[in-house]
């Protein structure tokens, strides 16, 4: 038994796919059978199947009658003993699994992304507003660049410690902030270095195909060639797309990394397996998830920015705005513009960490059937009288290394 139980990689090298899941009548943990000379039916597999036996479906009422979830008769609902059913999941249950979290253990997300935004737009108006008081200065070069690494610095602590309240929201338990940090504090330099060295990776990608472009511009002015140039942009053009490919098959490495406790090395190999066969699925529910977060935060920004360049009047379209930098903003409509970016980001910092690790779950269910291990750790190991976790409910004392998930 591992430090995190259910989050550990399966021993074999070669991942099971959803052929491998367990049939319905296997006990629940390979080698290992029910405590009370009983094999249910594994969660896991065979769907919608009734019973063996013509028996009535855990749950299950007589006459027809639905039971617990608004299911038929027949149908065992999957159980759901947090913010999703562990069974391989769909593209609105990660979705909603992703906002259900902000929603339910609302304390402790926005308490961890309030304090990021708050301190990310604090920095960000005092470099603008020094920016204000020198507009002939370079500062408003430096408010454009320093955003940069500081919204790499706040995604890998948001990161860190939201990977964590996710994992125990999932199989139904709180956290708070002050736990989330000590579970991720020994992970968060390895999470910087991975990070760092993730935008490494898809940075040199992209400039080793725009290097004999930009070699071959230079060296042949004033007079190019237009057709080596188009055969030559092609080529940059196919570097963006290659680092893009790699982007989406490094994505899980991150909470391959918080919640398996692994090397960089080893999670990104991690995240490569996981990804391998499934990437145009990762690709649309991550995509999809950073477009709805876009959207979020935009509507809630918008009608701050609106009253921030109101207030700014004439000011908001000076030379700096005109150069494609941030205007040199009065600082009042800088405050307003930052309390609508704090508002904007403690909603949707958390959100856009849980669909990542919620779709690092789904993948796990759907290749090594995790939903087992979550199963067995929430407690649900087998049915009795109040559903699928036992008379007396999800319960940790039967596994104390569960309660350390």
């Amino acid at each position: 038994m591992t430090d995190t139980p259910g989050w550990a990689p399966p021993s074999s090298s070669e991942q099971p796919g959803e052929e491998g899941r367990p049939p319905a009548g296997a006990p629940t943990v390979p080698g290992q059978s029910s405590p009370h000379g009983t094999t249910p039916p594994a969660w896991g597999g065979g769907y919608g199947g009734p019973p063996p036996g013509g028996q009535q479906a855990w749950g299950g009422a007589p006459g027809g009658q639905q039971p617990w979830g608004g299911q038929p008769w027949g149908f065992p609902q999957s159980p759901k003993p947090g913010v999703i059913p562990l069974r391989p999941l769909g593209v609105g249950e990660i979705l909603d699994g992703a906002f259900s979290t902000v929603r339910r253990h609302w304390r402790t997300t926005l308490g961890i992304s309030l304090g990021l935004a708050v301190v990310q737009q604090t920095i960000v108006v005092l470099i603008q507003w020094q920016a204000y008081q020198n507009p002939d200065s370079v500062l408003p070069v430096v408010s454009a660049l320093a955003q940069v690494p500081l919204t790499l610095l706040i995604g890998v602590v948001a990161t860190a410690l939201l990977t964590m309240v996710v994992s125990r929201a999932i199989l139904g338990r709180s956290v708070t902030v002050g736990e989330a940090w000590r579970d991720s504090r020994p992970r968060v330099l390895q999470l910087l270095g991975l990070t760092l060295l993730n935008a490494l990776i898809m940075l040199g990608i992209i400039l080793v195909s725009a290097a004999p472009l930009i070699g071959y511009v230079i060296a042949s002015r004033p007079d190019p060639n237009p057709g080596l140039v188009v055969l030559l942009a092609m080529v940059l053009g196919a570097g963006v797309l290659a680092a893009f490919w790699v982007t989406v098959q490094l994505s899980l490495a991150a909470p391959a990394l918080m919640l398996e406790k692994q090397g960089i090395g080893a999670a990104f190999s991690r995240s490569r397996r996981l990804v391998r066969g499934s990437w145009w699925r990762v690709f649309f529910i991550s995509a999809l998830g950073s477009v709805l977060i876009t959207i979020i935060a935009g509507i809630i920004e918008m009608p701050f920015s609106l009253v921030g360049l109101a207030m700014a009047g004439d000011e908001a379209f000076g030379d700096s705005l005109s150069a494609g930098l941030d205007p040199a903003l009065p600082p009042a409509a800088l405050v307003v513009i930052a309390v609508g970016g704090v508002i904007g980001g403690t909603i949707t910092i958390p959100a856009g960490a849980a669909i990542n690790v919620l779709i690092y779950v789904d993948q796990r269910i759907r290749r090594e059937a995790l939903d087992i291990e979550l199963t067995r750790a929430a407690g649900l190991t087998e049915p009795g009288p109040t559903g699928p976790s036992g008379p007396t409910g999800p319960a940790d004392d039967g596994d104390p290394a569960a309660a350390r998930l």
